[in-house]
Formats: C-alpha cells, sequence, structure tokens
C-alpha cells in the first residue's frame, strides 16, 4: 500500500471561534419510528412511568446532546399543536400526509418536556407555517413560555405544568420552498408569515430567538436566492437562518468522502448570503447559521422509503438504513466543517436521533444499540466543545470528478477549556496510507491523551442487535517527540488525537 507525508501545523493565537455547546445538537421528528419504539415505548421493558425508553435516554445522555429539535421536518407543517397536550385519552388521531401513516398523538409537547428533562437536553420548537401561522404560533409560545394568568398559559398549568418550558430557540416552519412541503409557498409568500410571525411570538415573549427557514438543500432551484429573500424581510427580526444537507454514495465514494467541502460550499453561500443582506441593510446585527438537520445517509436501506402503504400504518419503518464505517468517516468530515465554521454556525441538529437516519438504532420491545455513525458523534460533542484553531495543512491531493484535485487530509483542531487540543482528522484517500506529522510546537512539549481511529478493515462491516460492538474506535498508534506527534492514518478513516500540552500561557 502507497503511503504518503502530510503535516498538520495548530497555534493557539490562530483562533476561529468559540463553539456553541449546541452545535452537536440532534433532532425528533414525527417520522417513522423515531418517536414511537424509538425514544417512546411504554411497553418496553426499560420504560420508565412516562414511557421514556430508559435504554434509549442512556445512549442520548452519553452523547451529551445539548438541544433536540422538534416535532418536525415536514410533520411540523400539517400539525396542530393542541392535538399534543391534555389528557392522552382525549387526543386526536390524524393523517399525518407528510409520511404517509398515523398520528396518534400519544406523544406531545409535555412528553417532549420529560423527555428532554430525563436525558438533561434544550428543547428546540417548531412552529406550523405550511397549514397554520401567526395565531397558532402566538398561542403556542403562550401556552409554553408565559408563567400564568392566561387562557393558554392557565391551560398547561391544568395540564399538569405549573412552571413554564421556557423554550429558548424557536424555527419558523420547515423547508418551505419545497414542492413536498404541506402549505408550500414562494419565497415572498412565506417571507412575509414569517416576519409577522417572528413579531408576533418575540411581543408575546422577548426573550426568544428565532430561525428563520433557509433553502431546504443546495440543489434546489432557488438556492441561494430564497434565503436572500426570506432575509430582507425577516433580518431584523431573526437570529438564525436554517441550511439542510444530506450526503450520500450516490456520486460513488470519492465524492462522498469529500464531504467537507460539499458542506463547506454550502455554509459559505449562505454566509455570503446573510452578509449581502448586512450591507444592504447597513446593519450592525449579524445572522447565524442554524445547520438543523444534515446527516449522511446509507446505501443500505432497511425500511421502506416516504412512500408508504395505503392502510395509514402507525409509526412504520422509514428511512432505517444501516451504516458502515465508511458513512461515519463521511459523517465526520460533515461534522469538520460545522467545526471549521463554528464563527457562524452556532447550532447544529444530526438528524435525526433514534431509527431515522439515527446514530441510535432499536427493536419494538428489544434492544438499542449503536450505529457507526454514534462514535464520531459522541467524539465530536466529547471534545470539539472549546476554541476551534485554525489549521494549516500540507497534504497530497486525490481527485474527485465533481471537485478536481482535493486534500486526503481533513482535519480541524479545538482546544478546550483544560487547555487540552484535540485534533480530529480523516483520511479521504481509498488507496494509500497518511503518515501523519502534527506539529504543536507553540504548546511546548505534548503528551498523547487519547488516540483512536476508526477505518473499514473488513469491508462493509456494520453494527447489528445481534453483533451491536462489530465496528468500533479502536487505538491509534502513535509516537510523541517533544511537540510534535506522529501517527499513520489508514485510507477511508476517522482519527482522534487528544494531546495535553505544557506551555498553557502561550494559550489565548
Amino acid at each position: 500500500m502507497e503511503k504518503h507525508p502530510a503535516q498538520l501545523f495548530v497555534d493557539p493565537h490562530h483562533v476561529v471561534g468559540r463553539v456553541d455547546p449546541r452545535l452537536f445538537g440532534s433532532f425528533v421528528e414525527h417520522m417513522g419510528r423515531c418517536v414511537y419504539d424509538g425514544i417512546y415505548e411504554p411497553s418496553h421493558p426499560s420504560a420508565d412511568s412516562h414511557g421514556l425508553r430508559g435504554d434509549v435516554l442512556d445512549l442520548v445522555r452519553e452523547l451529551d446532546v445539548p438541544i433536540v429539535r422538534y416535532p418536525g421536518g415536514n410533520f411540523v407543517s400539517g400539525y396542530r399543536w393542541e392535538d399534543g397536550v391534555g389528557p392522552t385519552d382525549d387526543r386526536p388521531s390524524r393523517l399525518d400526509l407528510a409520511w404517509r401513516s398515523t398520528e396518534t398523538n400519544a406523544f406531545g409537547l409535555h412528553e417532549f418536556a420529560e423527555w428532554c428533562q430525563a436525558a438533561g437536553t434544550e428543547m428546540m420548537l417548531a412552529v406550523n407555517l405550511g397549514t397554520r401561522g401567526v395565531d397558532a404560533a402566538r398561542t403556542l409560545v403562550e401556552y409554553a413560555n408565559h408563567p400564568r394568568g392566561t387562557q393558554w398559559s392557565d391551560l398547561r398549568v391544568t395540564h399538569g405544568a405549573p412552571e413554564p418550558f421556557r423554550v429558548r430557540t424557536w424555527c419558523l416552519g420547515n423547508e418551505m420552498d419545497g414542492p413536498w412541503q404541506i402549505g408550500h409557498k414562494t419565497a415572498q409568500e412565506y417571507a412575509r408569515l414569517a416576519e409577522e410571525t417572528a413579531k408576533t411570538m418575540k411581543w408575546v415573549d422577548g426573550s426568544i430567538e428565532l430561525v428563520a427557514c433557509g433553502s431546504s438543500a443546495p440543489s434546489v432551484a432557488t438556492f441561494p436566492d430564497w434565503d436572500r429573500v426570506v432575509l430582507e424581510h425577516t433580518y431584523d427580526h431573526v437570529e438564525y437562518i436554517s441550511v439542510h444537507r444530506y450526503l450520500s454514495r450516490a456520486r460513488g465514494l470519492d465524492d462522498y468522502l469529500a464531504s467537507g467541502i460539499h458542506t463547506d460550499e454550502q455554509i459559505e453561500a449562505v454566509i455570503a448570503t446573510c452578509d449581502h443582506v448586512r450591507a444592504k441593510k447597513r446593519s450592525r446585527k449579524r445572522i447565524h447559521l442554524a445547520f438543523d438537520e444534515w446527516n449522511v445517509t446509507p446505501t443500505r436501506h432497511e425500511g421502506p422509503g416516504k412512500e408508504e402503504p395505503e392502510d395509514w400504518p402507525f409509526a412504520p419503518p422509514i428511512a432505517e438504513g444501516t451504516y458502515d464505517a465508511v458513512d461515519a468517516v463521511a459523517f465526520g468530515g460533515m461534522m469538520l466543517s460545522l467545526l471549521r465554521h463554528a464563527d457562524r454556525v452556532r447550532i447544529g441538529c444530526l438528524a435525526q436521533l433514534v431509527n431515522v437516519l439515527g446514530p441510535i438504532k432499536t427493536r419494538t420491545d428489544g434492544p438499542a444499540w449503536r450505529e457507526t455513525i454514534f462514535y464520531p458523534y459522541l467524539h465530536g460533542s466529547r471534545w470539539g466543545r472549546g476554541t476551534v484553531l485554525d489549521v494549516v495543512a500540507q497534504s497530497p491531493t486525490t481527485p474527485v470528478e465533481s471537485l478536481g484535485d482535493v486534500p486526503m487530509l481533513d482535519a480541524v483542531a479545538v482546544r478546550a477549556d483544560d487547555a487540552s487540543v484535540t485534533v480530529f482528522a480523516i483520511n479521504r484517500s481509498t488507496d494509500a496510507e497518511l503518515d501523519l506529522t502534527l506539529d504543536l510546537r507553540a504548546f511546548g512539549d505534548v503528551s498523547v491523551i487519547d488516540s483512536l481511529t476508526m477505518y473499514d478493515a473488513e469491508g462493509g462491516a456494520r453494527n447489528t442487535p445481534d453483533e451491536p460492538d462489530r465496528v468500533l474506535p479502536r487505538p491509534l498508534p502513535t509516537a510523541v517527540d517533544g511537540s510534535t506527534v506522529t501517527a499513520s492514518l489508514a485510507p477511508v478513516s476517522w482519527n482522534v488525537l487528544r494531546c495535553g500540552v505544557t506551555r498553557e500561557a502561550a494559550v489565548v
């Protein structure tokens, strides 16, 4: 096998930005088995008194997910939030047009609040701007956040929540640029509705922050002009614009492994659009990005897609693919792109958390287990919090048809508050090792605290309920010489090197 040298230089004075912990958030939608038989299964042996699966909660706590977006997604564009509050026996069952299934509403806002408290995460709610609008949004904010003494806040109290939920972050609809969306709108139609909804929601609670609905993908014909139009109307009333992206192997393995570059390009196009509107408005305010749907999609799917049988099933399996180690590497590339833009990307929501493209999978009445993508997500959440440092890489290139020659090495460095430095590194090459030299001379002498690698040693190996630990991170051999760390990175590999430093005074 060929070997190529690569160098990575890290300096504490070259700072990209502080990581908002919410960058490692996730997403729970009423889609497939994400909610029912995912986070909520009252008959499961591990379920608590609220019907929440304890084994899933344990895995979510392991990931330390800081914020979770709910209830959708496409689902929210036809959702009546009032259906999901009050006594469960009184809640109506409805047809869910988004995923052609039946929604019982057994799980709603209060159950989600209980789950968030148990998981140690923050609520992020989306309002329906597909079939509904200003009035439903303002009453939901009043129900959720107002202390008491009004119709909607007192109704919450009678439903068993005397204290407000104090939801800080709200999404103004979901993917309203897409014709697949219930209540699909033109940019102008959505922008005016979002502007008026945003104003009214903040009149109810001035402490909240809002996410305007950006383009659903860079492939849609209206990208990024949709974002421009929306921001020209909502700029003074929102703090974020949403970004969505799903990547797959459809265009080949080399293209898939360049996931970080594709994500970089999209993020930078949206940032440029935000700053264009800022300049037009002569505003001092800066809009940040909420990358509130992102993931890779596996090649192997074990459940049907969006088209379901005509009998409107309850919680059918949808998009329950299984991931291999290659998927974990591509996933890591997308996550590195979010970190690389931590100065502007403040919120990230991996879509979704359980079963539906999830890092956590379950069987009804059975086990829960970790998919391969669970591990780079865990590593980022655990060691990617702190300050992102700009890195200088010297790397050979590999050809990608859609992009030309791209660097084999993709890497990001994060300095934690304990002064340790974690380098996340990917070898994009499919047939060559990278002999990496990590130069940390600005930090003084270093030690290696943790070193891990994931790669496809078994050719498509996957974790399953019968073999839940078949694909795991393994130790990455390293050598240390003063301020230099060396390691050999296998082809198509995800790698983590966490280093202790001695020259803390140099860190700014």
